[in-house]
Parts: C-alpha cells; sequence; structure tokens
C-alpha cells in the first residue's frame, strides 16, 4: 500500500501523484538501460558496475548543469519533451572533452505542482538525451515545491559521471601553432544566452507562435531546437585521430571556451568565414543592436564544439565526423599569442 497524508496534500504536495509520475516515466527509463546498470528506479541510489576491460588507469569524469532560463520558453509553448535532451547535453558534452565516456546521469527536477504526465514528458526528453549520449539514467529526484515555484513552472538539473583511461585522456599541453581547429555546427542557441534572448526579443506566447520565413519555422521552435549532444561521433573520432583538445562552446562563447583548451603561449586564430551562423542569430543580434563581439562572447554562433588536431590530421578528422553525421569544418588553426581567440 503506498502511503498517503491528507495534510501534506492540503499544504500542496501530493505523493501520490509521485508515485503516478514515476510509474508514467519507467518506460522512458528502461530505453537508456545499458550494461553496468544494476538498479531500477526507485531505490535510494542508483547502482551501475564498471566494465573497467580495456581501461589500466581509470579516471571517472563528472559532469553537472542545468538548462537555465531556456525553461521560460517551454513554459510559454507548454512543449516539455526536449528540455531533457538539453539537460543531457550540458552535461555529457563536457565530459567528452577530456575524452570520457559518459556512463550513468541522474536529473533532478523541482517544481510547482506535479502533474505526472508533464513530469513524464519532460523526463522523456532526458531518456532521450542519454540515449543519444549512451549513457543510463539510472536515477532521480523530483520535487515538489508549492511555494517556491509557480504550480506551472519548474527548474531541472543533471548529473552526470563517465570513465576515461588516464593514458588516453586528452591532453592539450600538446597543442602547438600549426595545429587545425575543426568546428562542429550546432543546432541553434543550444542551452545559454537565453536571458539576453528573452530580453532583447521580447518573447511571449504570441510571439513564440508566429511562423519566420527567416527561420523556416516558428520563433519558439527555433529557440526551444535541442541541443546537440556531441559524445559518440567525438569519441568515435578520439579512437581513430589524437584530438589534442576539445571546447564545448556553451556560456561566454568562443571567446571564453576555447581558450581553456589551449596551453600558455598559443592563441585560437579563427576563420570568421568560415563560419556558418544561423539566421536565429542575426535575428537577436538585429534585435537587440548587439556587436559582433558580444555575440561570439555569449553564444555559440553556430559552432557547439571546437576541437583540436595536428594540420596533418584535419582533413581525415572532417572525413570521420562527417561520416559519423556531423556538420564538421576547418574553422582556424593554432599561432602563437597569449591563450586567446583571435579573428581573421
Amino acid at each position: 500500500m503506498k502511503s498517503f497524508s491528507e495534510s501534506y496534500r492540503a499544504a500542496g504536495v501530493d505523493i501520490t501523484a509521485g508515485y503516478r509520475a514515476v510509474e508514467l516515466m519507467k518506460r522512458h527509463v528502461e530505453r537508456t538501460r545499458i550494461p553496468g546498470v544494476l538498479s531500477g528506479i526507485g531505490g535510494f541510489g542508483g547502482l551501475f558496475e564498471l566494465d573497467l576491460t580495456g581501461i589500466s588507469r581509470p579516471v571517472l569524469v563528472s559532469g553537472t548543469d542545468g538548462v537555465g532560463t531556456k525553461l521560460k520558453i517551454a513554459f510559454l509553448m507548454d512543449k516539455h519533451d526536449t528540455v531533457g535532451i538539453d539537460c543531457v547535453a550540458m552535461c555529457v558534452n563536457d565530459i567528452v572533452c577530456c575524452g570520457a565516456k559518459p556512463l550513468t546521469f541522474l536529473d533532478y527536477l523541482a517544481l510547482g505542482k506535479n502533474v505526472p504526465e508533464r513530469v513524464a514528458e519532460i523526463v522523456a526528453g532526458v531518456a532521450e538525451g542519454c540515449v543519444q549520449a549512451g549513457c543510463a539514467l539510472i536515477g532521480g529526484e523530483t520535487a515538489e515545491m508549492p511555494g517556491f515555484y509557480p504550480e506551472d513552472e519548474y527548474d531541472l538539473a543533471g548529473f552526470s559521471v563517465g570513465v576515461v583511461d588516464r593514458d588516453a585522456m586528452v591532453d592539450p599541453s600538446k597543442i602547438v601553432p600549426g595545429d587545425a581547429l575543426i568546428g562542429l555546427k550546432s543546432s541553434g542557441v543550444h542551452s545559454n544566452g537565453f536571458s539576453l534572448v528573452r530580453k532583447v526579443l521580447g518573447v511571449d506566447a504570441k510571439s513564440l507562435a508566429v511562423y519566420s520565413d527567416e527561420l523556416g519555422c516558428t520563433l519558439g521552435e527555433a529557440l526551444l531546437e535541442p541541443t546537440k549532444i556531441y559524445v559518440r561521433p567525438v569519441l568515435s573520432l578520439m579512437a581513430r585521430v589524437n584530438v589534442k583538445g576539445v571546447s564545448h562552446i556553451t556560456g561566454g562563447g568562443f571567446y571564453e571556451n576555447i581558450p581553456r583548451a589551449l596551453p600558455e603561449g598559443t592563441t585560437a586564430r579563427i576563420e570568421r568565414s568560415r563560419i556558418q551562423t544561423p539566421p536565429v542569430f542575426d535575428m537577436i543580434a538585429r534585435a537587440g543592436g548587439i556587436s559582433q563581439r558580444d555575440m561570439f562572447n555569449t553564444f555559440n554562433m553556430g559552432v557547439g564544439m571546437c576541437l583540436t588536431v595536428a594540420g596533418e590530421d584535419a582533413d581525415e578528422a572532417v572525413r570521420i565526423l562527417r561520416e559519423a553525421g556531423e556538420d564538421a569544418s576547418v574553422i582556424g588553426s593554432v599561432v602563437a599569442g597569449d591563450s586567446r581567440v583571435e579573428f581573421v
């Protein structure tokens, strides 16, 4: 018999709705099961047995992040099945930057009112993200918090753990002038900068539903497009080519993220003409009168991930990535400098 508290429900927390939500999400969680998973949802901890075959010096790599104010777009559109992909992407794309394979994921969902069907919709997106990344959703938490969040709003965050052999980790210290920078196309704005997006575009339910010839879809569809998950193609490339550095382009854009994967004495020289910027960024820049410098310091501008390989490996790396379905191209090179980004 499930527990029930009339007093707790009177205070705004319906624990029976929580049980219903768990039942609805089980089939989505099951989609993410991979070898190593030892537990289902409902326990006090998610269990995963590490298979260290072929790994002599295992290193666990962790990443955590949320979806941010992009959730406001989901609320206005009443569409909740993709933000979970964003949540997974923001974690696993970070983990793969050092060469680690994501293994497990846990989500944390805090909401004003537990509507089981909406919770299941959100978790369905999380599960889809895990499937795309090849990791398992082994647990999570749904917290009903009346009075803290409005009834129709929530926050979503996640946490992932991966593993890499210490001897196979990406080593940016090996980057030298002459190395090539390869950009992987983004799927749009991804999951950062939405406070600025919402301010300059003045989004509301009506404007989000308007079709744009420039975008080829409604504004809402363009903004809610989920963050691309790069794990599988990047790991596939790493198995065949020496990848010296990886930058996940999130908040801070090019100027903050690319130097994080550069050693001292080097600069990333980006050829602006080689970057295909999606029209949604042009729309944002026009609406807010935002300079190109600030756009590249806030958004991914069409490049969700930047990889560094030896110059002689660039063509092969691009070929492998394209075979894996990625829109990849050389966008610049490494030159001597002071650990920054410059555009030419």
